[in-house]
């Protein structure tokens, strides 16, 4: 099988060993149903390899659905995958199909197999294992025939000693590995894929395609190119779009090149800092606010006992042991001692009835800013509540009771 033709019909461009030997391997394992881990860094082309597979075995007549596991919010995943029943969760108002009931006898792509939870890795598992699945908010096992074709951009050895991905489905998983290899290894494929994508630009935008003088060819084969193939293609678009020379000099080409990759740059990783930092001060904020939320409510309460002459409960909270006692007063006692703090008035006067509303107009505020912090909580990881938790310090249960309480809707 020519190697230059299966290039050509996926449009993977350059010589490089490394590539070509890819692309052996993925012929060579294309007839068999072994499970194929392809790994390589974000902007490589990974995605073309599954294609390769699918194309050359068997089920290449069978479907074949590209799913991006990080892209899916974690409390839908096992649907996404699996199926479900009607009326299994809110929002199941029908019965749904999965992914691996779509596409019995064909290939299921999954990218970012590392983003999976680990509860979904346990089903996933057993599909692999069995070819057996069961939807979710059902009790019947049913069967399947797919072949799963898994890609990473980051070490899985390394998030298997961290506890985020199970050892035993890496190894089912990884019976056949792909390496795809970054551009910076590539050599001279980096100046091929430059020229494929200038003529794909002069012909979109019909205008004449750029090109790199000598010292220009130099810096592109220098430079490490972090965002891979990807990279190369958004700058090529940049040039082809900003600049009127179709000639690009080194002097041009180092306006679009930065000096520094990305994620090594100060200025990111003094960012990445202060998002540490401003997650741990909102924790903080929300924390203090829920506080003092609960002492104003107690105080608020325990105010209007006194002015109608009905036992006091005094909440006290013990903050090493949380060990919550009510000590409870009768009125003559409360009546004898001085108030609790200045201005408030003692039991049965009712001229200050305007303190108890300032009071909760207060808590009202606090409400307002809690809400707020947890609904950008949601967004900020889009809608997972476990994440949302863990940033504001409370527990996934609490989470949902306030959800519910303030009436939060979701996106």
């Amino acid at each position: 099988m020519d190697i230059q033709e299966i290039k050509q019909r996926f449009s993977i461009i350059g010589n490089a060993p490394g590539l070509n030997r890819a692309i052996e391997v993925a012929l060579q394992v294309a007839p068999t149903d072994l499970s194929v881990l392809i790994s390589g860094e974000s902007g490589v082309g990974k995605e073309s390899f599954p294609q390769i597979i699918h194309y050359y075995s068997p089920r290449k007549h069978g479907k074949y659905i590209a799913i991006n596991c990080g892209a899916i919010p974690e409390g839908t995943i096992d649907s996404e995958l699996f199926g479900h029943e009607k009326g299994s969760f809110t929002g199941a108002l029908n019965d749904r199909k999965g992914y691996f009931e779509v596409t019995d006898g064909g290939t299921l792509f999954l990218d970012e197999i590392g983003e999976l939870p680990i509860s979904t890795q346990v089903r996933l598992l057993r599909v692999l294992e069995t070819g057996e699945f069961i939807r979710v908010g059902s009790s019947q096992v049913q069967k399947t025939n797919v072949r799963v074709i898994a890609a990473t951009n980051f070490d899985l050895t390394n998030a298997i000693k961290e506890g985020k991905f199970r050892e035993d489905l890496y190894y089912r998983l990884n019976t056949v590995p792909i390496k795809v290899l970054p551009l910076r290894e590539r050599g001279t494929d980096v100046l091929l894929l430059f020229r494929k994508f200038a003529n794909d630009f002069a012909e979109r935008y019909k205008m004449p395609s750029i090109r790199l003088n000598e010292e220009a060819q130099k810096i592109f084969l220098g430079y490490r190119w972090p965002g891979n193939v990807r990279q190369l293609k958004n700058i090529t678009e940049q040039i082809s779009i900003i600049e009127t020379e179709r000639d690009i000099t080194s002097e041009k080409l180092i306006h679009y090149i930065p000096n520094e990759e990305p994620g090594f740059l100060p200025a990111l990783y003094h960012k990445e800092i202060d998002a540490r930092a401003l997650e741990n001060e909102r924790t903080m904020m929300l924390n203090a606010l829920i506080g003092l939320k609960k002492e104003l409510d107690d105080l608020k309460e325990k105010f209007n006992q006194m002015s109608k002459g009905a036992p006091t409960a005094v909440r006290t909270e013990e903050t090493d042991e949380g060990i919550m006692q009510l000590f409870h007063q009768d009125k003559e006692s409360i009546e004898q001692e001085e108030p609790l703090f200045p201005g408030y008035p003692k039991p049965g006067v009712r001229a200050h009835i305007q303190d108890t509303e300032e009071f909760v107009e207060e808590s009202l505020s606090i409400e307002e800013k809690e809400m707020e912090l947890i609904i950008k909580a949601l967004e900020r990881h889009s809608g997972k509540r476990k994440l949302a938790a863990e940033e504001l310090g409370i527990s996934e249960r609490t989470l949902y009771r306030k959800i519910k309480e303030h009436n939060i809707k979701q996106k």
